[in-house]
């Protein structure tokens, strides 16, 4: 079985062969949940939702290897317990290695409205792109073009609304920067696709940052908290502040990702906190 034997989005008829892990031929297949889906490459990392959670989230990674041979490798060999639902190739192919009904293991240790399982209840994308570690070029319109087809399709399915479209900088701004501030999420949003707003404008004014503290620390984490980081509401803009701050301007405002909370940090916030769901709208960190 190859990646040759089925069309997908903005493929042109020189694309590459990619082959199976050598540990995953044998491997019984299955039906893709996608229509778009070009092949199955079946992984042998994934278990059940826990208690039977039903998906109600994209979450949407970057695979940060030099290579797409290796990315497939790591996500679908034995072993390396790591996993996602579909790979995203950069010629706009989409590659199925976990079934939707099943618990890839792509999160990590992560957290989002108080929800620390993100695994049982999110569906995971893996878009090849070398990442920051490796140059971290640009994404291809095609492979956005066939990130964009892939969530519509996942959204109707499993009925994720759109502010359940989220990056793994999200989930976990501790440890990860994917998909990262190249990441076009305004495209993604004006085809329906995860929540979003024009970001404020970066103007000169007062800002918060490391080691600054009191009430209006308390109310960006409170804000914060409410729109699903995890975040403690100490009054104070600790390391972990930082990093939450840095992990919502790559998603939101990523013209400057400094972790630094200026005045267009906090207005962009505040119009995405007012585009919530009002039954969205709870502290989910204490």
């Amino acid at each position: 079985m190859s990646l040759g034997s089925f069309a997908s989005v903005g493929v042109d008829s020189k694309r590459r062969v990619l082959p199976l892990p050598r540990h995953n031929a044998n491997m019984k297949t299955f039906t893709p949940d996608s229509s778009i889906a070009s092949d199955v490459i079946p992984s042998m990392n994934y278990g059940d939702r826990h208690k039977g959670r039903l998906p109600d989230m994209i979450l949407l990674h970057y695979t940060g290897m030099p290579d797409v041979e290796g990315a497939i490798a790591q996500l679908c060999t034995a072993g390396t317990d790591v996993s996602a639902h579909y790979i995203v190739l950069e010629d706009g192919r989409i590659v199925q290695c976990v079934p939707e009904a099943k618990r890839a293991w792509h999160a990590g240790v992560a957290s989002w409205s108080g929800e620390e399982d993100i695994n049982s209840c999110s569906i995971g994308v893996e878009i090849v792109n070398r990442g920051h570690d490796w140059g971290y070029p640009d994404y291809p319109l095609r492979q956005i073009a066939a990130v964009i087809a892939l969530c519509r399709g996942i959204m109707l399915r499993r009925k994720v609304p759109t502010h359940r479209v989220l990056g793994h900088s999200d989930v976990a701004p501790a440890r990860k920067k994917d998909p990262g501030e190249k990441f076009p999420w305004h495209s993604l949003a004006n085809s329906g696709v995860g929540h979003w707003v024009q970001p404020a404008p970066i103007v000169r004014g007062e800002t918060m940052k490391l080691g600054t503290e009191g009430d209006d620390v308390g109310h960006l984490q409170q804000a914060l908290a409410r729109y699903g980081y995890a975040i403690p509401i100490n009054g104070k803009y600790d390391g972990t502040t930082m990093e939450v701050v840095t992990a919502f301007q790559r998603h939101f405002r990523p013209a400057r990702v400094d972790g630094v909370a200026d005045h267009s940090t906090l207005t962009t916030l505040q119009a995405l906190l007012a585009g919530l769901p009002v039954g969205d709208k709870v502290v989910a960190a204490k």
